[in-house]
């Protein structure tokens, strides 16, 4: 009997596993075999080097500079994120007056902010690239950030945004948040939706305002969703491919401003043929997310809270 539900078991996991064996598993061993070679792209032009790939990546500086872009978008993007993510959900869901007879209610409307914070998920983000590279264009007559402070008197508070090395970067991490912070709403909104109302209404009724509220009780209740959200977005900011490459300056411009790993990765491969030292890159940056994913899940680890 025992040997029949293992055969079972097998049975439906055997084709899952292979496929994912195939189509995830296998790429990543080859990768590490290519950053073992320096294979320029060409059939049979590949030779075995070692690790001659990642001693030159160690030395790298244009690499280390990719890396602590990466780095400082890891430390900002994924707290903005899910800090107004968080906000908005709770007053979303418990910052609406009280009514007579119902001390918990949520905002009026709250159904259709949630749509409109959500929006941004389903615009590709190719599209919002282009979007908010038009924004962010310096030209007063066609960038409309610009063309906003003008119209509102605040001309000394124009810039050239994307051009500017100081804060090009720190623009392309505002685009991030804002196309990821309403996913958020929504997923934190759906969990809140799952906390009893009686807690709230217990805390509320001894007293405890909506401050001690969020932290004392909502927080604490949704932390292992919190911690999965925190693992999604540091693994985001950890690529930021797409939007750097259509919004920066000559991909990574100004003078190296806003390049990240796999930018860096990109041009290595496709636009110098050197793809066994572009492996070597893909390889570092597993290394990096896989350790960031373990230090988030385990710093952020909880007795878990029944209710």
């Amino acid at each position: 009997m025992q040997h029949g539900k293992y055969r079972i078991i097998v049975g439906f996991l055997a084709l899952p596993l292979l496929v994912y064996g195939v189509f995830v598993v296998s790429p990543f061993v080859q990768a590490f075999q290519i950053s073992m070679t320096d294979w320029s792209g060409l059939v049979g032009s590949a030779r075995f080097v070692g690790f001659d790939n990642f001693v030159r990546l160690w030395g790298s500086d244009d690499f280390w500079n990719a890396l602590r872009h990466n780095v400082s978008m890891l430390a900002l993007v994924p707290v903005v994120t899910l800090g107004l993510g968080l906000f908005f959900a709770f007053m979303l869901n418990v910052g609406g007056r009280r009514r007579r007879g119902d001390l918990v209610t949520g905002v009026a409307g709250s159904r259709f902010y949630k749509f409109v914070f959500f929006f941004p998920q389903v615009i590709s983000i190719t599209v919002i690239a282009v979007i908010w590279f038009n924004i962010y264009n310096p030209d007063p007559d066609d960038g409309m950030l610009n063309a906003l402070l003008g119209a509102l008197g605040l001309e000394g508070l124009q810039n050239a945004w994307l051009g500017e090395k100081s804060i090009a970067l720190w623009c392309i991490s505002a685009v991030m948040v804002w196309g990821h912070v309403g996913f958020y709403v929504v997923l934190f909104s759906a969990a809140m939706a799952s906390i009893p109302r009686d807690i709230y209404e217990a805390a509320l009724l001894d007293g405890a305002g909506r401050f001690h509220t969020f932290f004392r009780i909502t927080l604490p209740l949704l932390w292992d969703t919190v911690q999965t959200g925190w693992v999604y977005m540091g693994i985001i900011a950890l690529d930021a491919f797409a939007l750097v490459q259509i919004m920066s300056v000559n991909m990574g411009g100004p003078d190296g401003a806003t390049d990240v790993m796999p930018l860096r990765l990109y041009q290595t491969a496709f636009r110098d043929s050197q793809y066994g030292y572009a492996a070597a890159m893909g390889v570092a940056m597993l290394v990096v997310t896989m350790t960031f994913a373990v230090l988030a899940l385990r710093l952020g680890r909880r007795e878990r809270i029944e209710y």
